[in-house]
């Protein structure tokens, strides 16, 4: 299985994914005029300047989240995978993904709202709602779908409890261990995979704004709190900050590192971490409640730097700057770093190990617990989307019980995901992410080429930001915008 899986992988992630998600990161910084920059100061105004309805939530909350699925394991466990495979350098290759990534994020979500629709009283948008109403290519935004519930509904989220089971079994113990139908399993990852699999049952059950709710008051707190940890060893190591500065930047061109592996690591990790292009983050732009669609964008831009460059960075600072890593060769040699071959890669191990020489045990412990929360937050994000999804196919195809079966799909994955090993769930996951990715990224280029209106949007934004409008609004046919019925009416 992790052959096949491994051998899917090579394929999906190619270098040009790679070049893909860089070059389209490039691409729409130029389009926008680095919006990403210009505009940093109204993306922070914009965070918590409209207010959720009855048919859609505010823009804080979609902020949340799409953060819940941005914050993830891949800010802990991907981290280090990158570090361990890709060397040092494969964090620079991180930064600039998300500097790149977050006028991408800006184009698809803008995106997400101008062709979002009111479904059951809820708005509801994404890739394959602007697929379908701006390309007109209905079967290309069924597959958009389709890969898009499988990814997130049965690939991804294994990835996410995956980490929380190995995080929980190096923080309290794994030795008390029986046989099942997956093999070996500790008592350890048993009762995790049991108490997140209820805990999620519970939320999910009860809707999207149960979910909104939830995410827009933990994830501001578990981002903070992990990042002021962050914060507080870089001060008690601060004399070695300039070296890893140096290692970081050195090291992402030089061929002791392998430019590839850096590059591809980077990019990789880069991607599973903040989602930019991916198309997952279209789906919570989509729900808010703005007064002009170019908002949301922005809003959603603002989210890959919280991502990448605070929460990814104050990880790979914590491995870096306690050397609580190795970097793995080509040829199975190790260099750099503390730790030995042993210890996975593709786990919060790094992290862990990086706490623990500061804080003695009570170090793996904080990451364990910190690490529930970014991973469930995350579940909960993935739910939504495949939801949204799902509703999306119900607009052609009703079929009983659809949502029931994903519930219980995404449940069973969580648990499975939970006591399996982790170099297998993060390949399922890495084909998911790349799927969307190759999917969504071709489908925003093409619509930029066709109709363009993600950045007529943006223009349009401008020129009432210049006017000083009190209210703002959106006019699409003005605009030359087709079949962007919600905001016709």
């Amino acid at each position: 299985m992790q052959a096949v899986v491994n051998s899917i992988n090579n394929i999906v992630w190619s270098p040009a994914l790679i070049y893909l998600c860089l070059g389209a990161g490039l691409f729409f910084s130029l389009i926008t005029r680095f919006v990403q920059v210009r505009l940093f100061r109204e993306m922070l105004h914009l965070l918590f300047s409209n207010k959720e309805s009855e048919r859609g939530i505010s823009s804080f909350q979609a902020l949340s989240v799409s953060l819940s699925g941005r914050v993830g394991t891949g800010n802990i466990a991907g981290v280090a995978a990158a570090i361990g495979f890709g060397g040092p350098g494969a964090v620079f290759w991180m930064w600039l993904v998300a500097f790149l990534g977050a006028s991408t994020a800006y184009v698809e979500s803008t995106l997400g709202q101008i062709y979002k629709e009111e479904v059951d009283g809820q708005y509801r948008g994404g890739p394959a709602y602007y697929i379908e109403k701006a390309l007109g290519w209905k079967w290309y935004a069924w597959l958009f779908a389709i890969a898009t519930i499988i990814a997130v509904g049965l690939l991804l989220p294994g990835v996410q409890s995956n980490s929380i089971g190995n995080a929980a079994e190096l923080a309290f113990g794994g030795e008390r261990v029986f046989e099942s139908a997956f093999g070996t399993i500790s008592y350890t990852k048993l009762l995790t995979a049991i108490v997140v699999v209820s805990i999620l049952g519970g939320i999910i059950f009860g809707g999207v704004k149960r979910i909104a709710h939830f995410t827009q008051v933990v994830v501001p707190f578990m981002a903070l709190g992990y990042i002021l940890m962050a914060v507080v060893m870089i001060v008690i190591h601060i004399a070695d900050l300039p070296h890893i500065l140096a290692l970081i930047f050195n090291d992402a061109f030089t061929p002791m590192a392998g430019i590839g592996a850096a590059i591809g690591w980077g990019v990789k990790r880069g991607v599973y971490s903040n989602e930019a292009g991916q198309g997952t983050g279209p789906h919570a732009a989509a729900a808010s409640e703005v007064g002009h669609p170019a908002q949301q964008g922005l809003v959603q831009a603002f989210s890959v730097y919280v991502d990448t460059l605070f929460v990814c960075s104050a990880t790979a600072f914590m491995i870096l700057i306690t050397n609580q890593y190795y970097v793995s060769g080509v040829d199975a040699a190790v260099s750099g770093g503390l730790l030995a071959a042993d210890v996975q890669a593709n786990s919060p191990a790094f992290t862990q190990y990086a706490l623990e020489s500061v804080m003695g045990g009570g170090g793996k412990v904080f990451v364990a617990i910190a690490l529930f929360f970014f991973a469930f937050t995350t579940l909960l994000a993935y739910y939504y989307i495949a939801e949204t999804n799902v509703a999306y196919i119900r607009r052609t195809l009703r079929f009983p019980g659809g949502l029931t079966i994903l519930k219980i799909g995404l449940m069973a994955s969580v648990f499975y995901g939970t006591v399996r090993t982790a170099d297998l769930a993060w390949g399922l996951g890495d084909i998911g992410v790349g799927l969307m990715a190759w999917l969504n990224i071709i489908a925003i280029l093409i619509l930029f080429f066709m109709s363009n209106p993600a950045i007529k949007a943006l223009h349009d934004y401008e020129q009432q930001r210049r006017a000083g409008v009190e209210s703002y609004s959106f006019d699409p046919e003005k605009l030359g915008i087709k079949n962007a019925d919600f905001w016709k009416k």
